[in-house]
Order: C-alpha cells, then structure tokens, then sequence
C-alpha cells in the first residue's frame, strides 16, 4: 500500500498553481528581508539610545528584541 504526499494537480490548473507558488515564494523571501533589516535597525537605534544612562533602560531592551527579529528572520 502507498500513500502520494502531494495532491494531483489536473494539467490544466498547473499554470496557476506555478504562478501561486512563485507569488508565496517571492512574499516569503521579502518579509524575511524585511525582518532582518528591521531587526538591524532596532540594535542600531537600541545601541544609540543606550549610550545615556537613562537611555539604557530603552535601549537594551530595544536591541535585544532587534536581535531576536534578526535570528527569527534568518531561521
């Protein structure tokens, strides 16, 4: 007994699923750009602002999540 992990696709429906797959991979690679440079942006304005003592109390928090949207953009 075999079981097929991919669903049949009819010939006539494969144009639209190319471009479908195409459209997702392209938004996926994007908002993966978009979270790496935003999470560059946030230790950069983090590292700044805690360059004051009371700045800091912001600022590392802030460059620390700026780490995290970094990591979670790469993986």
């Amino acid at each position: 007994m075999t079981t097929h992990s991919k669903s049949h696709i009819p010939w006539y429906l494969w144009p639209f699923v190319a471009l479908w797959k195409l459209i997702a991979g392209i938004v996926e690679f994007t908002g993966r750009f978009v979270a790496m440079v935003l999470g560059i942006v946030f230790m950069i304005v983090g590292v700044i602002v805690s360059l004051t003592i009371v700045g800091a109390i912001v600022g590392v928090p802030l460059a620390f999540i700026g780490l995290l949207i970094f990591l979670r953009g790469i993986f």
